[in-house]
């Protein structure tokens, strides 16, 4: 099971949060706010990037360690100070493929609500031989043609890009999807 965390205390004169309404530009809004210096907790998305990375015609889907047996998706890491979202993105597909990429397009940006994350998806043409990182545990190399989309932000990426490529999507089915993620919401043994 994934862990949520919550923040607790401020960040500059560690005292504890609270939610406390006040004036915004849209009206009154309830945050985390310290009543002591003011401090604001937004609570914002965290910019998260995803690649599609194609390899001779073919993508490439991974299964991070963490995940069950028949769960695999896309490339996908967290954007860094200081980097472009392209730039990121080719240096995740690097860190965690040694891939290198050489075109990188848009495909757009996605929601991920349950995790308070915005995906911003990308195709990526890459080349090299793949060398997985050891957050990753196996991959596979599709044809469009056999490709499935999830019902969540990286899916959808998935689908879109191959609704441009002229592809109809096929996503999993309710009961496949639970199938393909069996297992990922359990809690780990010792935690």
């Amino acid at each position: 099971m994934l862990q949520q965390y919550e923040m607790r205390f401020c960040p500059h004169c560690a005292t504890e949060l609270a939610p406390i309404a006040q004036m915004e530009d849209g009206g009154e809004k309830v945050r985390l706010r310290c009543a002591a210096c003011g401090w604001t907790h937004w609570n914002n998305p965290v910019p998260v990037l995803a690649a599609i990375v194609e390899i001779e015609g073919k993508v490439l889907l991974a299964r991070n360690a963490a995940w069950p047996p028949k769960m695999f998706a896309l490339i996908t890491g967290f954007m860094e100070a200081g980097e472009s979202p392209q730039e990121g993105v080719a240096r995740e597909v690097k860190e965690e493929t040694n891939l290198d990429a050489h075109a990188i397009t848009m495909v757009g940006a996605y929601e991920f609500l349950r995790m308070n994350q915005v995906i911003i998806a990308y195709h990526v043409q890459a080349s090299g031989t793949v060398q997985l990182s050891p957050e990753l545990l196996d991959y596979r190399l599709m044809e469009l043609k056999d490709l499935k989309c999830w019902p969540a932000g990286t899916g959808y990426a998935l689908a879109d890009w191959l609704r441009a490529r002229g592809h109809e999507p096929v996503f999993f089915t309710p009961e496949e999807n639970a199938e393909r993620r069996r297992g990922l919401d359990q809690p780990k043994e010792g935690t």
